[in-house]
């Protein structure tokens, strides 16, 4: 029975063993996680190794649009032909956990138990056990189950199961954000009303767009003729960074935006707290986001006057839970 280090021991360590292959079964599951999974394979270990996931709960709870637009992008973009993701949609539902990993066909290990294919299940945050056990009947549990599924590409998926708004999230998080002391602030729109939400400021601190850094970090000085312009981050105000607003630099989280993207993101920079949020895999992502939002070719040098012009000078993040956020750049249409 494994009920520490769960991260390592079951995701991580087979690979070292030999795998190359994994196949889940998890009642719930997050893109974050999955993202947050496969890079640190491939940062720890230098390989690239197959994901198939089944997501089983679907039809009873649905799948958040977060998640779902998320685990599209991962399959078709970020990590295609190495991630498939599918839900099932006939009841009842499945809310078993089994993780199966396999070199090519040759069976390597396998483990079953409570946790969730979710950030939270194999973190601290929560007390999780998984034992090992046949990988072969894990992968015949997953097979078994395939018949009863839709790919989260599918494009009729939204008539299999229901996929909502992700708009909902416990008061209580935001009354423990104030008493940590983060000024929070609040929306005119009504999806996003009562969550906890914050302010960033595009500009530093002198009301300026930093020249190599921010929103212009592609512009640094360092040697490299190759740099890409669009390369970015959005630095964080103390008061942000000091608070649990976001996850710790070791997590992924899901970003969505109110022109309907979606990105996956990380705090970076200096220690655990990280002063900053990028989008990992590819940091360039968060550059051309902002210059496509200003009107701005990709390379583009941003100034303060762009952003004056577009209407805004910071952008809003709102907390709908520990994996997944909402970005507000939009202004008001006769700002537009």
């Amino acid at each position: 029975m494994i009920t520490k280090n769960l991260f390592d021991k079951v995701l991580i360590e087979p690979v070292r063993n030999g795998a190359d292959r994994l196949f889940v079964v998890s009642g719930y599951a997050t893109a974050a996680m999955t993202f947050h999974h496969l890079e640190k394979i491939k940062r720890e270990i230098g390989q690239q190794v197959h994901i198939n996931l089944i997501v089983g709960m679907c039809p009873h709870d649905g799948m958040s649009l977060g998640n779902h637009k998320a685990f599209q992008q991962l399959a078709t973009d970020d990590f295609h032909g190495f991630f498939e993701c599918s839900y099932i949609v006939k009841s009842p539902p499945v809310h078993s956990k089994s993780y199966a990993w396999f070199h090519g066909k040759t069976p390597v290990s396998g483990f079953i138990g409570s946790a969730n294919y979710t950030q939270n299940a194999f973190s601290n945050n929560q007390r999780e056990l998984l034992s090992h056990c046949d990988p072969k009947l894990g992968l015949d549990y997953f097979n078994s189950l395939i018949t009863d599924t839709i790919y989260c590409t599918h494009h009729e998926i939204e008539n299999y199961i229901e996929v909502y708004r992700d708009t909902y999230y416990s008061r209580r998080k935001k009354e423990q954000l104030e008493k940590e002391g983060l000024q929070l602030i609040s929306s005119e729109k009504p999806d996003l009303q009562g969550l906890p939400a914050v302010r960033v400021a595009l500009l530093d601190r002198e009301g300026n767009v930093q020249k190599t850094a921010g929103l212009n970090w592609g512009f640094r000085q360092d040697g490299v003729s190759s740099r890409n312009k669009n390369e970015a981050y959005i630095q964080l105000r103390p008061e942000v960074y000091k608070s649990n607003f976001f996850p710790l630099r070791s997590m992924h989280f899901t970003v969505l935006t109110d022109d309907n993207k979606t990105l996956i993101c990380t705090r970076a920079q200096k220690d655990e707290r990280g002063h900053a949020i990028e989008t990992p895999h590819n940091n360039s992502l968060v550059g051309e986001y902002f210059r496509n939002r200003l009107g701005l070719p990709n390379g583009a040098f941003v100034t303060k006057d762009d952003l004056l012009r577009y209407g805004r000078t910071n952008v809003d993040f709102y907390k709908i839970d520990d994996e997944t956020y909402f970005m507000d750049f939009s202004v008001p249409a006769n700002n537009g």
